[in-house]
């Protein structure tokens, strides 16, 4: 057994969004560094890429995949990982950040147990972030 989520993201930015969550953003897709050497003790780094998997998933199938794009009028961010939970306070706090800066109101994502069928959604209320425990449908309700 294996403490396992799988995280999806989807979400606007304006085209203003803040240089800083852009650079975060990008660190955490595996792009280019910000995070200065100082968060490095003994070659442990203190803060760990959140959605810079890519290829197909150990535990919850499919396909790990980040993206960052910038079309004319906004960014668009795009993510499917899995998260190991000793790592959850640290996706809480970038989605929280996520949905701070989105455009996006409504659903911006879902996280699930990897051995759960029902997911969490991650829905964004005005800057801040909701998470709504979904339920399986009872069998016996028509």
């Amino acid at each position: 057994m294996s403490d396992v989520f799988a995280v999806d993201l989807a979400l606007d930015f304006s085209p203003t969004v803040p240089s800083a969550v852009l650079d975060s953003v990008r660190w955490h897709l595996g792009g280019r560094a910000t995070r200065d050497e100082t968060d490095v003790v003994d070659d442990m780094p203190d803060f760990v890429p959140l959605l810079s998997g890519r290829g197909p998933a150990v535990r919850v199938g499919g396909v790990l995949t980040g993206e960052l794009f910038q079309g004319a009028d906004h960014w668009s961010l795009t993510a499917r990982q899995e998260i190991h939970a000793e790592l959850l306070p640290e996706l809480d706090s970038l989605v929280q950040m996520l949905a701070y800066n989105a455009r996006t109101e409504g659903v911006i994502g879902q996280m699930r147990f990897h051995e759960e069928d029902v997911p969490e959604l991650l829905i964004n209320r005005s800057g801040t972030l909701v998470r709504v425990p979904l339920r399986a449908a009872d069998p016996t309700v028509s």
